[in-house]
């Protein structure tokens, strides 16, 4: 796919994709969305990639969805408008470590679709909201799950049922983002992050955040330490488990 809405860069073994619509705070579109799962679903398959970091271009992360390019549009007759052919959910949870580095507004769909990433780190200032029920609209993405497994039921009611919008120390508060740091740091922490994840076992790595995804609002506690056996079983067999032993026994000869 050629990529006209984001750029991909590689840094070592992290893959950066900036959403690169500046002068609409990088709006998301349909075509946007596609393409940012084209890039991480090519990063999930490259032996050279450990990670990936989502990041917007200019001063906004992503300003929610395109007015005229997607409400708009809908409601003059284009039901495609707001339709992406990705599973967005599904990719994200089933992919390599992923890590939304949030340099400035992140509004609606520019929220919901980083709140299932495995870190969120915020710039100072960042102005946050799932504002959807100011259009007269609800929210996607399983952020009515994913938004109380970050927040807590109050919050989460709280954010979506008003609309408002936090700044990103608040959001750090509520447990909306997971780390707020200087503007022009917020890239290069998301990297480290990421690589910090990146760089262990892959298939361990993978298991872990199948085990999170099924698991987060499971109420059988037999039928989560069932899943957590047959992947330890699995992990027990990995041949990085057992370079992992033989690299600890070698160093207590």
């Amino acid at each position: 796919m050629v990529y006209e809405q984001i750029l991909r860069e590689q840094r070592d073994d992290v893959v950066v994709l900036t959403l690169n619509r500046p002068e609409k705070l990088n709006a998301w579109t349909p075509r946007l969305a596609d393409e940012l799962a084209d890039a991480i679903a090519e990063a999930d398959t490259d032996p050279s990639v450990g990670a990936v970091v989502v990041t917007g271009a200019g001063r906004g992360f992503c300003a929610g969805a395109d007015i005229e390019a997607v409400f708009d549009a809908q409601i003059q007759g284009d039901a495609s408008a707001g339709v992406s052919a990705t599973d967005w959910v599904a990719l994200v949870r089933a992919t390599k470590p992923i890590v939304a580095a949030i340099n400035g507004p992140a509004i609606g769909v520019g929220l919901t679709m980083v709140l299932p990433f495995d870190r969120l780190v915020a710039a100072e200032g960042a102005k946050l909201s799932v504002r959807f029920v100011k259009l007269g609209l609800v929210p996607e993405l399983a952020s009515s799950t994913f938004l109380p497994l970050r927040c807590g039921w109050g919050a989460a009611t709280d954010l979506m049922l008003s609309g408002r919008t936090v700044l990103a120390d608040e959001a750090l508060a509520l447990g909306l983002v997971d780390e707020v740091v200087a503007p022009d740091q917020v890239l290069d922490v998301a990297i480290a992050r990421a690589r910090s994840y990146g760089e262990n076992s892959a298939s361990a790595v993978r298991s872990i955040k199948r085990l999170l995804t099924v698991n987060a609002n499971e109420t059988d506690t037999h039928a989560v330490q069932t899943r957590e056996l047959a992947a330890l079983m699995e992990a027990y067999a990995s041949p990085e488990h057992h370079a992992a032993v033989a690299a600890f026994l070698a160093q207590g000869r």
